[in-house]
C-alpha cells in the first residue's frame, strides 16, 4: 500500500459528520453544523476525504455497483439465488422488486455522495487554500465524482432527481419529481467538461486526473449514441500518453499492482485498517467467492460455465483473471478482488472504475462506428496480443463490432461492465431472453426491465416521484 494511500484514509476520520438516513440524502449535515465546521483549507479538506470515502460504500463500489453490472448480463450469476435476502439473487431472474435492499441502497449511498460533493462545491469558492492549483483540482475531483454517481444513476434508474446544489433543508427538493434523462445527461457533461479544464494531466493515486475525466465523458457520449463526441475524449487519452496497458494480464488486479500505468481512476481500500472504528477494506474479495471458500463467501457474481467454455486457447486472462474452486460442479470466480489475510470482508484489492485497456476498447469501438474500422482493428489488437493472443481475423465493420464487444467481455469480466455495455448495444433485451431460452428458464424481459425500480422507501418520502413502468 502506498503512503498516499494511509494519508488519505486517515483523512476520512472526519466522515462521521457526514451521515443521514434520509432516503435521499440531501441534507447530510445541518447549516449550522457545516457553517461552523468549513472555516479554512484543512477542514475543507476532511469534507472532499469524505465525498472519496462515500465511494467506498457497500452500496455502491465495495459491491452492490459491481454485482448490478454483471449480474444482470449472461455471463454471471447468483450462486444461491436466497443469499442476502434475495437482493443479487433477483437480478437473477429480474424479478428486483422496489423494496430490494440493493434498489434502495445504491439510491440511496449515490445520492449522500453527490450531497457531499455538493456541498464542498458550494462552500469552496469562499475558503482561501495556500495554492491556487489545488483547489482548482478540488472543484474539478467533486465535479467528476458527481458526474460519475449521476451517470451511474441514470444508467440504473432512468430519470432522476437532478440536484446540483447544497441542501440545507429535508424539504428543499421534495416535490420536484424526477428530472428528465436528457437533462440530467446535460449536466453530467457539463460536469465532466469542467472538471477536464480544473483537473491536472498528472494522476495521483486514488484521486482523478485530466484523462479520467476524458474517458468518462467519452462513456457518456458513447452511451448516447455520439459516437463522434465519444471518439474525440478517448483520442485525447490515448494520445495523452500518460497511461499504457500493463505488461501483462498477471500485472494489474491486486494489492502488489496498485498505482500501475493502466489506472485512471480507482476506488481505494486497505486490508487490517480501521479508521473511527469503521473497516477500511471491501467485501467483493470474500462475497464474489463460492459459498464456503472462504469466511463470508455468498456466491455473488460468479462467472458460468459457458463463458468459462468461451476463452480462446491461450488466452492468459483466464488464468490470471479467473479461479476455481473444483469438485464434482466446479465454481468459478473472479480474481480480480483479493481476499483478505486479516479477515472477513476485509479486502485491500482498489476497485478499478477506469482503466487504459477499457478506454482502448471503447477507443476502438468509437473508431469502428465512425467508419475508421482499420484502426480500430489495431486498438483490439493491442488488448488481444497483450492477454497472448493473435491478431483478430475479422475485417468487415460488422465483424469488427462483434469482434470488439466480445474482447471486452474476457477483458472486463467480474469489473461491473457487462450489463451496462448490454444496454449500450441495444442487445440486453434480445441477449438475455436467448440465454433464458437456452438455459430452459421460462423468464422473458422486455424493455422495462433495463432500469430498475425506484427504491419503495423513497416512493413513501415523496409522492412527487412516480415508479418506472412495469414495476
Amino acid at each position: 500500500m502506498n503512503f498516499n494511500k494511509y494519508i488519505f484514509l486517515i483523512t476520512v476520520v472526519f466522515l462521521g459528520l457526514f451521515s443521514c438516513e434520509d432516503e435521499l440524502d440531501i441534507v447530510p449535515i445541518t447549516e449550522k453544523a457545516s457553517n461552523n465546521f468549513y472555516s479554512n483549507e484543512q477542514e475543507l479538506e476532511s469534507a472532499i476525504a469524505g465525498v472519496y470515502a462515500q465511494l467506498q460504500d457497500g452500496g455502491l463500489y465495495e459491491l452492490d455497483l459491481i454485482g448490478v453490472g454483471e449480474i444482470s448480463g449472461e455471463d454471471s450469476f447468483e450462486e444461491i439465488a436466497a443469499n442476502d435476502g434475495g437482493r443479487f439473487g433477483q437480478l437473477d431472474d429480474f424479478s428486483t422488486n422496489a423494496g430490494n435492499d440493493l434498489v434502495g441502497d445504491i439510491w440511496r449511498e449515490s445520492y449522500k455522495g453527490i450531497q457531499r460533493a455538493n456541498t464542498v462545491l458550494n462552500r469552496i469558492t469562499d475558503i482561501e487554500y495556500e495554492s491556487t492549483s489545488a483547489k482548482t483540482n478540488r472543484i474539478g475531483e467533486m465535479k467528476f465524482i458527481r458526474a460519475l454517481l449521476y451517470f451511474n444513476l441514470v444508467r440504473l434508474y432512468g430519470d432522476v432527481p437532478l440536484v446540483i446544489t447544497e441542501t440545507e433543508s429535508p424539504f428543499d427538493f421534495f416535490g420536484q419529481g424526477r428530472t428528465p434523462l436528457a437533462e440530467v445527461y446535460n449536466q453530467i457533461e457539463t460536469d465532466l467538461n469542467e472538471a477536464i479544464q480544473d483537473l491536472p494531466v498528472a494522476k495521483s493515486p486514488g484521486k482523478p486526473a485530466r484523462g479520467a475525466a476524458q474517458a468518462l465523458l467519452g462513456d457518456v457520449m458513447l452511451t448516447q449514441g455520439n459516437f463522434g463526441g465519444a471518439l474525440t475524449n478517448f483520442a485525447a487519452v490515448v494520445n495523452s500518453s500518460e497511461y499504457a496497458l500493463a505488461p501483462s494480464t498477471s500485472e494489474i488486479f491486486g494489492v502488489a499492482n496498485e498505482g500501475n500505468s493502466e489506472i485512471l481512476f480507482e476506488v481505494q481500500f486497505a486490508s487490517g485498517f480501521l479508521v473511527d472504528g469503521k473497516k477500511e477494506g471491501s467485501s467483493a474479495g470474500s462475497q464474489f467467492r463460492p459459498s464456503g471458500t472462504t469466511a463470508s463467501a455468498k456466491g455473488h457474481n460468479l462467472p458460468t460455465q459457458a463463458f468459462i467454455d468461451s476463452f480462446e486457447a491461450g488466452d492468459t486472462r483466464l488464468n490470471d483473471y479467473v479461479g476455481v474452486d473444483p469438485g464434482a460442479n466446479p465454481f468459478y470466480f473472479s480474481t480480480k478482488y483479493e481476499i483478505s489475510p486479516t479477515g472477513a470482508d476485509d479486502g485491500g484489492s482498489d476497485h478499478l472504475i477506469i482503466r487504459y485497456a477499457d478506454v482502448i476498447l471503447k477507443y476502438a469501438e468509437s473508431l469502428n462506428e465512425g467508419n475508421q474500422t482499420t484502426d480500430a482493428i489495431t486498438q483490439l489488437n493491442l488488448v488481444r496480443s497483450r492477454a497472448g493472443l493473435a491478431a483478430t481475423t475479422a475485417v468487415s465493420q460488422s465483424e469488427v463490432r462483434a469482434a470488439i464487444r466480445q474482447e471486452r467481455r474476457f477483458e472486463l469480466i467480474g469489473e461491473g461492465h457487462r450489463w451496462f455495455d448490454l444496454k449500450r448495444y441495444g442487445t440486453a433485451v434480445s441477449v438475455m431472453n436467448a440465454f433464458f431460452s437456452n438455459s430452459g428458464s421460462n423468464v422473458t424481459i422486455n424493455e422495462n426491465k433495463l432500469v430498475l425500480p425506484i427504491p419503495q422507501s423513497q416512493l413513501d418520502t415523496d409522492a412527487s416521484i412516480t415508479q418506472n413502468p412495469g414495476y
